[in-house]
């Protein structure tokens, strides 16, 4: 992660975010220590406690009565430690309808050199246009996981550039990525899904940075994901992260755009004009690593672009889970009935036993075309109407088209025996060959697919 500070500020020494200093605890020294003018109260008032007790209960031993003042000078100091307590759900009420810029002073101003924006190279570049405007020093800082694309490092430096600022990186241990490359390969992710490979990549980097500050600034929206962030607030006690303090409750997270749409975000970015990553002029919403980020199809959704190869309810990496909205325990975009599709008369059915049997045979009579799919999957409707049309043109060449739906069940003897890497896949079955050839490119337009079928039927 990387922090960055503007050079106004002078708070800020070093590229680290722990905090050099007085080696003492402070909350040791808050609940050991008992301000004269609290002691003086305290005194006052067991004074009067004792002098009631004396008057009404003269048996009472000399020492019972130091209990009764010890009761007396505990109290008051407990009173006062919870009134410091912010109340920050409260507070996310009263700043529902505050402007971005509104809650960025407020999270600058209350926590000063004790927070920092996260910044991830995409559209959250708003977040540090926001904090110049407000004139007050800030921090910024970011994840390079060693995956990310050659135009995200641009952005970086030309972010850098235009605020006057050093964005301080945190990387992954040198260690775990080794022994996870080594024992598994480049891209496992793609086999046993990407949980693991952001484990070690961004998830524990960001806890270590985290340890460093009492808040961060993060550029969720609601709209980034209604499925699983329909919910995120403008302010919270970051229910998973630890602080610079330690433990439960220590870490504040703020969330300035999350009531904004991305067309508003994207509005601001323009008439402000500050960098942008140059990926979104290629059709990249959501950007995150370059293995596992793509562009989006005209009507997707932006996290669509992301972790493609898995199901909906898998597109987050760890970094949110503390906002992630779940149900009995998963959060599940599927819809519990979907619509099939890829329906015609051009188009074959094909059962588990039917998709075995044509594994099985060595020899056909005609070569067949076959794809794996998911009725759910964005990018299977996408190619609906493509496939509708291949299949009607193979029709009078003598190939057979069909379809097998690889998804709930069936999904691990897809990727097992199909070659199933994600949705769609397309495979064909020459008449002489006993094993399928994977289509292996994503242009899936009825002249390439069809090019692909007359180079090796």
């Amino acid at each position: 992660m990387a922090l960055a500070v503007t050079s106004s500020s002078t708070a800020i020494s070093g590229s680290s975010f722990s905090r050099s200093g007085a080696s003492s605890d402070p909350k040791a020294v808050q609940i050991c220590s008992l301000r004269l003018s609290d002691r003086t109260h305290v005194a006052t008032l067991s004074q009067r406690r004792f002098s009631m007790k004396s008057q009404n209960a003269e048996s009472h031993s000399r020492s019972e009565s130091w209990v009764t003042r010890a009761s007396t000078l505990i109290a008051p100091e407990v009173e006062e430690k919870e009134g410091d307590v912010e109340d920050f759900e409260q507070l996310a009420k009263k700043l529902e309808d505050a402007s971005p810029l509104e809650i960025m002073d407020k999270a600058l101003t209350k926590f000063g050199s004790e927070i920092a924006i996260a910044f991830s190279g995409a559209e959250d570049v708003a977040l540090i246009e926001y904090a110049r405007l407000t004139g007050k020093p800030f921090r910024v800082f970011s994840l390079d996981t060693g995956r990310l694309n050659p135009e995200t490092y641009r952005l970086f430096d030309a972010v850098e550039k235009q605020y006057g600022i050093r964005i301080e990186y945190m990387f992954p241990d040198a260690v775990e990525v080794q022994g996870l490359v080594r024992n598994k390969g480049l891209f496992s992710f793609y086999e046993d899904g990407h949980q693991e490979c952001c484990r070690v990549r961004k998830v524990r980097p960001l806890r270590r940075a985290l340890k460093g500050l009492k808040a961060w600034i993060t550029g969720q929206r609601k709209d980034q994901s209604p499925g699983t962030r329909s919910e995120i607030p403008i302010v919270q006690v970051d229910p998973v992260f630890e602080g610079l303090d330690g433990g439960v409750g220590s870490l504040v997270k703020w969330n300035p755009l999350a009531n904004v749409e991305g067309a508003d975000v994207w509005s601001f970015l323009r008439t402000m004009d500050v960098p942008v990553n140059a990926l979104h002029a290629q059709g990249y919403v959501s950007i995150g690593c370059e293995p596992c980020t793509r562009p989006v199809l005209p009507g997707q959704h932006e996290r669509e672009g992301r972790w493609w190869w898995e199901d909906a309810k898998a597109k987050e990496c760890g970094l949110h889970k503390g906002n992630i909205k779940e149900e009995d325990g998963a959060a599940d975009l599927t819809p519990a009935i979907v619509q099939d599709i890829f329906e015609s008369n051009n188009v074959v059915s094909l059962s588990r036993g039917g998709i075995e049997n044509l594994l099985k045979l060595g020899n056909r009579k005609e070569p067949w075309l076959v794809v794996l799919y998911a009725p759910w999957c964005p990018f299977c409707q996408a190619m609906e109407a493509s496939y509708l049309e291949l299949a009607e043109k193979l029709a009078v060449k003598g190939v057979k088209v069909a379809k097998f739906r690889a998804d709930g069940d069936q999904k691990e003897f897809a990727k097992q025996e199909l070659q199933l890497g994600s949705f769609p896949t397309i495979l064909l079955f020459p008449k002489s060959a006993s094993r399928a050839i994977k289509y292996p490119s994503e242009h899936r337009d009825v002249d390439s697919v069809m090019s692909f079928v007359n180079l090796l039927r």
